[in-house]
């Protein structure tokens, strides 16, 4: 959420920043002049509360005196009824900013490429060649069908479209990288989280899911419930409304869980194979930390998801993305890409972002600077460390032989068994 003093003192700066984020700047014309109307009540509201007492004080004092003191009651009716008024208008004022800054996406930072969608992205840095094959490569859809690990047939017929079982060797694969990548992640810090798998609207709303991206979830009917779309509601929720102590920053959090994600607006995208689920799990990464440090945490969360894909032998490549690219919540944000050779492309595998203290806002999180004993709010991070899905679907493209089999990485043997190949 937009800190509404920051737009009231640097209107024209938050505009053009926002502007390259496809907000009209006449919503934040409309809501500075409702804000300057709300400040114009309050005083009128303190004037009139002002007045109030006094008339409160000369109705007692003539009480006192045994004079009569209808007029002033009067008076005082009067005020009372005015007071009332305007403190209705101020609600419904209130209610009008809520809403806007609510709805409106974050400030994306100076760094961040100006651009209106996924084109105007910029690449920072590739990792790792992509493998010369001396065959056709399969999609990984083709490859886990033909090797009896992923069924996609039977997962419709029991649930619907993107949905699937995982089998034998499959399933150990997906159980294989997320032990992995939890394990990599705690040798960096991270504290693993078992979070639930449903949290409540507040939570939602910490996070920026809602109210606007209320059509991208699932909710359980009849309950303030809602299936999670990724750990990071849960993990950063972990401390909304609560004071931390500074000295205890930066925290890191880790968790595996499923994600539950609607794809409202995704129809014909990605309906083959793992790239585009309703359900799918997913390694995260959170991290709460002082705003100067924000930053260095962040390209040091890029580089934890980064160490995954070199520890796997995945190509892949690091864009940061345009301020018509990013996510709702986003100050700033870099993507993973990893190479999917039947596809000949780079695919998402992982974002990263710093959320300033947008989140914080909305969630108030907040922590105890131990310079100066001042309360002020903390910056978030959330990154995919990495999505397993995917993940699996890298790993069967690019470590396919030409006899239809697959080549464990060596980082998961140890996970798999001491399995090595995973053969039709």
């Amino acid at each position: 959420m937009l800190d509404i003093k920051r737009i009231r003192t640097d209107f024209d700066a938050v505009a053009e920043k926002l502007a390259t984020r496809g907000v009209d700047s006449t919503i934040l014309n409309e809501m500075k002049e409702i804000d300057a109307k709300r400040r114009d009540i309050l005083v009128k509201v303190e004037t009139l509360k002002a007045e109030r007492n006094t008339v409160s004080a000369e109705i007692a004092q003539a009480k006192r005196n045994k004079e009569n003191a209808d007029d002033k009651i009067a008076a005082m009716q009067t005020l009372s009824a005015e007071v009332k008024a305007l403190d209705a208008e101020l609600a419904d004022i209130d209610a009008k900013l809520t809403e806007f800054t609510t709805t409106l996406p974050n400030i994306p930072a100076d760094s961040v490429p100006v651009g209106a969608d996924e084109d105007d992205n910029v690449e920072v840095r590739r990792w790792g060649s992509p493998r010369e094959f001396d065959f056709e490569p399969k999609a990984h859809w083709d490859l886990g069908e033909n090797l009896g690990i992923l069924d996609w047939e039977r997962g419709g017929k029991v649930t619907g479209a993107r949905f699937l079982f995982y089998k034998g060797l499959g399933a150990r694969l997906e159980r294989a990288i997320y032990n992995f990548m939890l394990d990599e992640h705690g040798k960096e810090g991270y504290t693993e989280v078992i979070t639930p798998y449903m949290v409540n609207h507040d939570s939602m709303f910490g996070t920026g899911q809602y109210p606007k991206f209320k059509e991208d979830t699932f909710e359980l009917k009849d309950t303030n419930y809602v299936l999670i779309p990724t750990a990071e509601v849960p993990l950063t929720n972990y401390y909304r409304d609560e004071i931390l102590d500074g000295k205890d920053l930066p925290i890191y959090f880790t968790a595996m869980s499923p994600s539950f994600r609607s794809e409202a607006g995704s129809a014909g995208r990605d309906t083959r194979g793992l790239i585009r689920l309703h359900q799918f799990h997913k390694v995260e990464m959170v991290k709460f930390a002082k705003p100067e440090e924000s930053y260095e945490e962040l390209e040091k969360m890029t580089a934890n998801a980064e160490n995954i894909l070199q520890k796997l032998n995945l190509p892949y490549r690091v864009v940061a993305l345009s301020t018509g690219d990013m996510g709702f919540s986003a100050a700033k944000t870099y993507d993973l890409e990893v190479w999917i050779p039947a596809q000949n492309t780079y695919r998402e595998i992982s974002s990263c972002s710093n959320t300033e203290d947008f989140q914080a806002r909305r969630a108030q999180i907040r922590y105890r600077d131990e310079a100066d004993g001042k309360v002020k709010l903390l910056h978030t991070l959330n990154g995919s460390g990495l999505a397993v899905g995917r993940t699996v679907a890298a790993i069967l493209e690019n470590y396919q032989n030409a006899d239809g089999s697959v080549t464990i990485p060596e980082a998961l043997r140890p996970y798999m068994g001491g399995a090595e190949v995973i053969k039709p």
